[in-house]
């Protein structure tokens, strides 16, 4: 039977059991960086704005607090692929361990930084240094087959919504612990001097936990030949069991016989997704920060941590629950479109709740209009699973998937560099110059979100079966 739309998980009669133990440490080493990214959203902006940057002007925070932001996908932009392509060759496992060490570093670097180029530092060195969602990935998709890769693959966003919910509460709570919790901080001034240390010293330490697990018990998934450049997947699963490897060409595969039509199209839809996704992440604590009059909601860090983990832990349940049987019915490219099509409402509640706030204050309306908000975002989230089994199944064949995904994780970088940096910006430009009222960042991002609509009529309808692909081409 060929899989389709209606039917994705219908290739084998019984899906292959998950290799539990393994996904369950290639999962925990994936949470340090969700942990690591938004620990810093409740307050970046407040760190920024007692910085001598912006001269007493909170209208003029959201320009750096979007280039803190986006610097880390910036730096990443430069090396993923490289990462990616080097785990096709020297193993998967390296790659982690060198991109964990480089976020528990970075975290240090980033709590103990009282300068603004101190924080750009930390954030370049985490990007520059880090590699590991293409890698991830690819150990994914070579632990899962076409029988349970949707119940691999709806993992993910639950581990990410996971740390989106651990992330900003530590970051909300365990800032500022000097005067927050005087009886066991308010005896060291190092708490003083560096307020933001604790929450990002708890990540860090995450970090380097994740490292020493990973190095204990996660198994290599690739087979590196000792006298080749070039690697073989070692895959755990039963789609090539009984097909003879292939041989395989000395060095990385040509970037351009990696970049097939297909796998252009999953990247594009992939990262215009991502795109949206990180402008309304960045947007969220900025606009939540924000005194009533210029825009916001003018929350506490604390409840900004609250909210924004309240978002992460009802789209992990979401994820965890429900994704599966939603995928079952509807298909990949369904639940895709109706992915995207959540952004529109998401953004358009932003100035909807801030002018209920302006007549009537922060009261019951402004919670259910949150609250309808965070139902949304849950949804929105389950296009992240559907992209990486778009991705996993557009990839040329198994002996390229690292580089397939470091490809997508390079175009998912660049977009999530700009996002922040864009939508934090064009918040700050709509109150400065009192465009549309203050509103014209969101008018904009419904304009990108049609645009990302368009571009899913190039999804197909059927995904695609790239271990069809590859017994064909064995032939």
């Amino acid at each position: 039977m060929t899989a389709s739309e209606g039917t994705p998980l219908l290739a084998k009669t019984q899906p292959t059991p998950l290799p539990w133990f393994q996904l369950s440490i290639l999962l925990w080493v994936q949470l340090a960086e969700p942990m690591a990214s938004q620990v810093i959203y409740p307050f970046v902006n407040k760190q920024v704005s007692e910085l001598p940057i912006t001269g007493g002007d909170p209208e003029k925070v959201g320009y750096y607090a979007g280039l803190i932001e986006s610097l880390f996908f910036v730096t990443e932009a430069f090396t993923v692929l490289q990462w990616s392509r080097w785990s096709d060759h020297v193993g998967r496992k390296p790659v982690l361990l060198t991109g964990l060490f480089g976020l528990s570093l970075s975290m240090v670097a980033f709590g103990m930084s009282t300068t603004f180029w101190g924080l750009v530092a930390s954030r370049c060195l985490a990007g520059l240094l880090n590699g590991n969602v293409g890698v991830i990935k690819s150990m994914m998709g070579e632990l899962t087959d076409s029988t349970n890769v949707a119940q691999g693959m709806a993992l993910m966003p639950v581990v990410w919504s996971t740390g989106a919910v651990v992330g900003p509460l530590l970051g909300g709570w365990l800032s500022n612990p000097y005067e927050r919790f005087p009886s066991t901080f308010g005896r060291f001034e190092f708490w003083k001097t560096y307020p933001y240390a604790l929450p990002c010293f708890v990540v860090a330490a995450n970090c380097a936990f994740s490292w020493l697990l990973a190095f204990l018990f996660l198994e290599e998934t690739v087979k590196v030949r000792k006298n080749k450049s070039s690697a073989s997947s070692d895959v755990e699963t039963t789609n090539d069991e009984t097909t003879a490897p292939t041989p395989t060409p000395s060095g990385p595969l040509p970037i351009r016989e990696v970049l097939t039509g297909r796998v252009v199209t999953a990247i594009i839809n992939y990262s215009l997704l991502a795109f949206l996704d990180i402008a309304l992440r960045a947007l969220q604590p900025l606009f939540y920060t924000m005194p009533i009059r210029y825009g916001g909601l003018g929350f506490s860090p604390p409840v900004v941590g609250l909210c924004l983990g309240a978002f992460g832990l009802l789209s992990g349940l979401y994820q965890a629950f429900v994704f599966s049987p939603v995928y079952d019915r509807f298909g990949t490219k369904k639940v895709f479109v109706t992915s995207i099509l959540t952004f529109v409402p998401m953004f358009a509640l932003f100035p909807l709740m801030n002018l209920s706030a302006v007549h009537h204050g922060i009261n019951a309306l402004t919670w259910v209009e949150l609250g309808f908000q965070a139902i949304l975002y849950v949804l929105m989230d389950m296009g992240f699973s559907c992209a990486f089994i778009y991705i996993r199944a557009a990839a040329p064949n198994k002996r390229v998937l690292g580089a397939t995904n470091g490809l997508a994780q390079t175009s998912i970088s660049v977009v999530r560099a700009i996002g922040p940096a864009l939508s934090t910006s064009l918040f700050s430009l709509s109150l400065e110059r009192n465009i549309l009222g203050g509103s014209f960042v969101y008018v904009v991002m419904v304009i990108l979100t049609v645009g990302a609509l368009y571009a899913t009529t190039y999804l197909p309808k059927k995904i695609w079966d790239a271990a069809q692909d590859q017994e064909e081409d064995d032939e």
